[in-house]
């Protein structure tokens, strides 16, 4: 792969990882974020998808890479609904036993 095309797909994975953080942010704690899980999916359907494509018609990619970059793409998409679990479900506050046991 020539350098031009790994900067270019750098530059992607920045954007992608730039609409994954942008769409953390706008995550609630009270739940119903589906949608932004969603919209990240579809960003990268509707931009990624076609770019690489091209990529790929233009023989500057290789079926392979292209393959590998859109499912890191989507991996992302996995890794946003993971974290929003964790925005919606906060780790328990220490109960009865475990102040007990802390104190002892």
């Amino acid at each position: 792969m020539k350098e031009n095309v790994r900067q270019e797909l750098d530059a992607l994975e920045m954007m992608v990882l730039n609409w994954k953080r942008s769409y953390l942010e706008h995550a609630s704690p009270e739940g119903n974020n589906d949608f932004l899980v969603q919209e990240f999916q579809e960003e990268i359907s509707t931009y990624m998808s076609p770019y690489l494509r091209r990529l790929f018609q233009c023989e500057h990619l290789n079926q392979q890479e292209a393959e590998e970059f859109l499912n890191a793409c989507y991996n992302q998409v996995d890794d946003l609904r993971a974290q929003i679990r964790e925005v919606e479900t906060p780790p328990a506050k220490p109960g009865i036993w475990q102040k007990v046991v802390q104190q002892t």
